[in-house]
């Protein structure tokens, strides 16, 4: 998606539809594509608060993972989303989705329920 394409309802939706779908995945017993698309919507949700605050839409997750940290220098109540970001990354995305390292599964299905108030809070920075 491009800039002009871009804008902050279009990705916060995107972010709650990719959750809707996590959690399908989920009751349908597939956790690991359950926790790459909750890491989806987490990313999209930082992406969506970075257009906000940029009026650019990261087109990477490094690119995501920058704007996030620069938000974190000039913003450090940012630095709790930070945290959660990089859990989801680690652990839905690194450990579970690539590696199928998904066990304990009661923590990972957390995280994925979890994304829900993620999306909120960014949604809740992004109105700030």
């Amino acid at each position: 998606m491009t800039t002009t394409e871009a804008n902050p309802a279009r990705i916060f939706a995107d972010a709650r539809r990719m959750h809707e779908a996590a959690l399908a995945r989920m009751t349908d017993d597939d956790i690991r594509d359950a926790a790459e698309k909750a890491w989806c919507a987490a990313k999209r949700a930082i992406d969506g608060l970075i257009f906000v605050r940029t009026g650019e839409e990261p087109r990477t997750s490094a690119g995501t993972s920058k704007g996030l940290r620069i938000m974190v220098a000039t913003d450090p109540a940012m630095r709790a989303m930070r945290q959660r970001y990089m859990d989801m990354q680690a652990i839905l995305h690194g450990e579970c989705f690539y590696y199928g390292f998904c066990d304990p599964t009661d923590e990972t299905e957390r995280l994925i329920r979890e994304a829900a108030a993620f999306i909120r809070d960014a949604e809740t920075l992004a109105q700030n």
